[in-house]
């Protein structure tokens, strides 16, 4: 038996919100779309290197405000880029904490993205 690695469903409640925190600020890319009709509420994946979220906007598909855990290589990179959008309704920092650098930050429906990298350990290599 394997099993896969998980895929998260982010409650949204805009698509035009969710496109400006995920793709524009976060750097996701929309993998795909759907809709059962042309007026009923959108459910998409996107994806950045090996993360991958369901985004939907169905009432009962996950609960607003729920928190994800990421960990990431290179945190202060990410942290420069972050800054560098400039991104109007956030601006995460790194907190460093005894398992490793946080960063932590929130989309327009409450939910949290929480970037952590691991202390490297004495003779690894970066």
């Amino acid at each position: 038996m394997h099993l896969a690695a998980a895929i998260p469903i982010i409650r949204i409640f805009s698509e035009e919100k969710a496109r400006e925190f995920y793709v524009d600020f976060l750097g996701f890319t929309i993998d795909w779309e759907h809709r059962f009709e042309a007026n009923f509420p959108l459910y998409a994946q996107v994806s950045r290197s090996d993360l991958i979220l369901h985004l939907s906007e169905h009432h009962g598909d996950a609960t607003p405000g729920s928190t994800i855990f990421v960990p990431v290589q290179d945190i202060d990179a990410l942290h420069a880029e972050l800054q560098r959008k400039d991104y109007k309704y956030g601006k995460p920092g790194i907190e460093v904490e005894p398992w490793g650098k946080m960063l932590e930050t929130i989309d327009p429906f409450g939910n949290r993205i929480r970037f952590s990298e691991s202390p490297k350990e004495e003779g690894s290599e970066a």
